[in-house]
């Protein structure tokens, strides 16, 4: 029994209540490469739909001046952040600084969402109500009822749905949109990850952490989205990058990950309230 699943529905229940009040500190993370175009419009819609939120752009040193705007931005969105990143460029690396952003300064939630304004921040809402609720991770998803691609050409479509069954039939994930960067994290979820033991880069980045959120327990939940392919700019996903992320992913079935901590005491600890433990559940 993995450490996440010792909770019983009666400690999940508590956890949810206790999450709910008082409010958890939510912090959004945005890589960026090239986004000056689309950045003022992405912070307007989050803050207009979720007012007690922080953003962290977290800028590749893009040649656009998406990091300069973002500084002058701040004047008018009080709870805009900026994180300049130096040295390789790359998604997954970028995640990983924001994580690593949020974590340092005790965010309850950290989540992530791309900066090109495929993911609208209208989900939001709902997205935070399941973690309310009790999800460790919730996922917004394109492949459940009401979810959808807009703009996609037939092949895309075929390829990313494929894609995602194809990883999350090699690696037993329980989600059916395992490539969305769309996701809110439990802070206490991402502190047990091991982190810095991924290897993943790109969009199998993003496979490799619900994998080992699985591996932990963690509940995964979805919530329907609709995808809107980029408005402006350039997209960075390129085929040869899924085909190299499946040639990763068949590493990590081979050889998954081992949870970097012995023992569920303090993991199933974190994930409830204090004074709070569980009994049975296996």
């Amino acid at each position: 029994m993995s450490p996440l699943r010792l909770a019983a529905e009666p400690a999940l229940e508590a956890r949810a209540a206790a999450f709910a009040a008082p409010r958890p500190r939510v912090l959004l993370v945005v890589p960026t490469y090239n986004e000056r175009e689309n950045v003022e419009s992405l912070a307007e819609g989050v803050f207009e739909t979720v007012e007690d939120v922080e953003l962290l752009v977290v800028d590749d040193a893009s040649p656009d001046g998406t990091a300069e705007l973002c500084d002058e931005l701040a004047e008018r969105f009080p709870r805009l952040r900026l994180l300049r990143r130096r040295g390789p460029r790359g998604l997954g690396r970028a995640y990983l600084a924001g994580f690593e952003y949020g974590l340092e300064r005790g965010f309850d939630v950290v989540g992530t969402l791309d900066g090109d304004l495929s993911h609208s921040p209208a989900y939001l809402p709902a997205m935070l109500a399941a973690l309310q609720g009790g999800a460790d991770v919730v996922v917004g998803s394109r492949y459940v009822r009401d979810g959808g691609t807009i703009n996609w050409g037939l092949k895309r479509t075929l390829l990313s749905w494929l894609a995602n069954r194809f990883s999350a039939f090699l690696l037993r994930i329980p989600a059916h949109d395992v490539t969305s960067g769309y996701r809110l994290y439990r802070a206490e979820v991402l502190r047990w990850l091991g982190l810095d033991q991924v290897r993943s880069t790109g969009y199998s980045f993003l496979v490799e952490l619900l994998y080992r959120a699985h591996l932990l327990g963690a509940t995964i939940a979805e919530r329907p989205i609709v995808f809107h392919d980029r408005r402006t700019g350039r997209s960075k996903l390129h085929s040869r990058e899924i085909y190299l992320g499946a040639f990763r992913l068949l590493g990590l079935r081979l050889a998954p990950p081992k949870p970097p901590r012995a023992g569920g005491g303090e993991l199933r600890d974190a994930l409830e309230p204090p004074g709070r433990h569980a009994t049975g559940g296996g």
